[in-house]
C-alpha cells in the first residue's frame, strides 16, 4: 500500500512539474504572426501582428494605387518631388527592392490603405509604444533583428512582436534620399499645422519610438492599422 501511494505521489509531481513547464515555455515564447493576411489592391499580401488591443501590418506598404485603383503618381525626378503638391510616391533611391515610400499628401487623401485598414494617427502610436514599456523604450522592441538591413549596432532589437520594423530611410524637401539603413519613418494621420503632419521614427542606435513634425513633402514609408 505505501509503494502504491509513494508511486501515486511520484505521478503527481511529475504531471506538475510538466504543467509547469508547458505553461512556462508558452510564457515565454515570442508572439507570432496573428494568422490573418492584408491584400491591398495590387495584390500584394500582408502578414498582421497583434499588439495589445490593435492589428498592425507587419510590413510597410508598399502599394502603387489608390483602393479606389487610381494611380498614385510615381515621381522619381528631385525636382518634379519637391514641386508636386499632390499625392505620390517614390522608391528609394529609385530602386523597387529597396522600400516604398509617400508624401503627406497620399497619405491625406484617405485612400491609400487598403478597406477595413487605416493610417494610424499620433495617438494610435502612442497606445502601441504605451503597450511596449513607453516610448523610450519600444522602438528596441518593434526592430528587425541583425544587421542585414539595419546599421550596426541596431540596439536593444528584438522584434518581440515581429513588427519587423526597418530602416527604409526618408526622402527630403528637395528630393534626395537619406538614411537608408540607419533610420525608419513613418507618416501618421495626424496634422501638426498647415505644412507639416506628425510623424514616428526609429533610429538604429536608439531605442526609442521617437515623434517629430514633418513637411508635407517628405517621403516617408507608411504602416496600416486595421479599423
Amino acid at each position: 500500500m505505501t509503494s502504491i501511494r509513494k508511486h501515486r505521489t511520484y505521478t503527481t509531481s511529475i504531471l506538475w512539474l510538466l504543467l509547469i513547464f508547458l505553461f512556462g515555455c508558452e510564457k515565454d515564447e515570442k508572439p507570432v504572426y496573428s494568422g490573418e493576411t492584408v491584400t491591398d489592391i495590387d495584390g500584394n499580401v500582408y502578414n498582421t501582428v497583434k499588439v495589445g488591443n490593435q492589428l498592425w501590418m507587419a510590413e510597410d506598404l508598399r502599394v502603387t494605387r489608390y483602393n479606389d485603383g487610381t494611380a498614385i503618381p510615381f515621381i522619381f525626378e528631385k525636382t518634379g518631388w519637391a514641386n508636386t503638391r499632390r499625392g505620390a510616391f517614390c522608391w528609394y533611391n529609385n530602386e523597387e527592392k529597396l522600400g516604398t515610400l509617400y508624401n503627406w499628401f497620399a497619405v491625406d487623401s484617405d485612400r491609400l490603405a487598403p478597406a477595413g485598414w487605416h493610417i494610424p494617427s499620433h495617438q494610435e502610436w502612442t497606445t502601441l509604444s504605451d503597450f511596449l514599456g513607453g516610448e523610450d523604450i519600444a522602438g528596441g522592441k518593434l526592430k528587425e533583428t541583425g544587421g542585414s538591413r539595419w546599421n550596426s549596432p541596431n540596439n536593444s532589437a528584438t522584434n518581440d512582436y515581429w513588427f519587423t520594423a526597418v530602416p527604409g530611410g526618408l526622402r527630403s524637401l528637395n528630393g534626395t534620399f537619406s538614411y537608408f539603413g540607419g533610420g525608419a519613418y513613418w507618416w501618421t494621420s495626424t496634422v501638426y499645422d498647415g505644412a507639416n503632419a506628425w510623424a514616428r521614427n526609429i533610429y538604429w542606435n536608439g531605442t526609442a519610438v521617437g515623434r517629430e513634425h514633418v513637411g508635407y513633402i517628405h517621403g516617408l514609408s507608411v504602416r496600416c492599422v486595421k479599423d
